[in-house]
């Protein structure tokens, strides 16, 4: 097809919207691996779950507005994620990873199977419109996918300064560096620990909440945007949050502009062989992350 720079510019500014989307998401997985070195792969239905979460709130409520229903839904997930630690991580989180891979797998089967039994597979969709708006005289954005790169703004800024700005990010980041050192000088580690994998849960959450407004879903899209989670948290770095906000906005670039000049289906070949080729070269990712 015929393209114009009108053209080029919506789809980047539709991918990098995106990406800040898919950056919060990835922010999550990565928050969790930097503190205690925990993959988690429940990611991906924990998203699916609040995604569920805003679309049954909304109903329960008969509210016609998704947003209050994503606070609520955001706000559940920081007790829920602590709970999945102390059920599920805490007694193997100094065990061969391997242990911790099979803990939070065992958690993302779980979770699977239950939505299964209540949901099933069939698609839902948010019945929410908030038009569109008009850019520089011809590109049409719509204004949630907007609302929803504004919010995952926020929520990163908002993260970076509990981490950097709060006692309580101070001592999540002595626990990261060093936990034995941060016991004996009276950081509660445990406490720490449940607060940090509820905190990765909550962006999961987060994320999971803003896509529910903008795509429809099911139960087994979790597991795609924990892919793109995965691809995200290498090239930002694995461990550094931050990061992952503009591996977001990389991967966010990649899906705008590869169906302008391939077919869609090529985007994840083109994600993955990045994957790889960043693992080979530079395996902190490109912002540095925790080896």
């Amino acid at each position: 097809m015929a393209l114009d720079w009108t053209t080029a510019l919506s789809f980047l500014i539709d991918g990098l919207m995106l990406g800040f989307v898919f950056g919060v998401a990835a922010m999550g997985l990565t928050l969790i691996w930097g503190v205690m070195d925990v993959i988690n792969l429940a990611h991906g239905p924990l998203i699916a779950l609040a995604m569920f979460g805003v679309y049954l709130i909304m109903n329960f409520l008969g509210l016609s507005n998704p947003y209050p229903a994503l606070l609520l839904t955001t706000l559940l997930a920081l007790p829920v994620g602590m709970g999945i630690y102390y059920l599920a991580v805490h007694r193997v989180i100094d065990a061969p990873h391997l242990s911790s891979l099979l803990a939070t797998y065992s958690v993302n089967m779980m979770l699977m199977g239950v939505m299964n039994a209540v949901f099933g597979g069939a698609p839902r969709n948010i019945d929410f419109s908030l038009g569109s708006i008009t850019l520089f005289g011809d590109i049409v954005v719509p204004t949630a996918r907007l609302v929803a790169a504004l919010a995952a703004v926020l929520i990163a800024a908002a993260l970076y300064f509990f981490l950097y700005r709060t006692r309580v990010g101070r001592y999540i980041r002595a626990v990261t560096d060093n936990r034995d050192a941060a016991e004996l000088v009276g950081v509660p580690s445990t406490t720490i620990l449940a607060l940090s994998f509820g905190l990765g849960v909550l962006l999961a959450a987060f994320a999971g909440g803003l896509i529910a407004t903008i795509f429809p879903f099911t139960i087994f899209d979790g597991g795609r945007y924990e892919l793109k989670s995965f691809v995200i948290g290498v090239l930002g770095g694995l461990g550094n949050p931050i990061g992952s906000l503009f591996g977001g906005l990389i991967l966010g670039v990649i899906e705008g502009l590869v169906p302008m000049f391939l077919e869609t289906s090529w985007t994840p070949v083109i994600e993955f062989g990045l994957f790889v080729f960043i693992l080979l070269v530079r395996p902190t990712g490109l912002f540095g992350g925790k080896s």
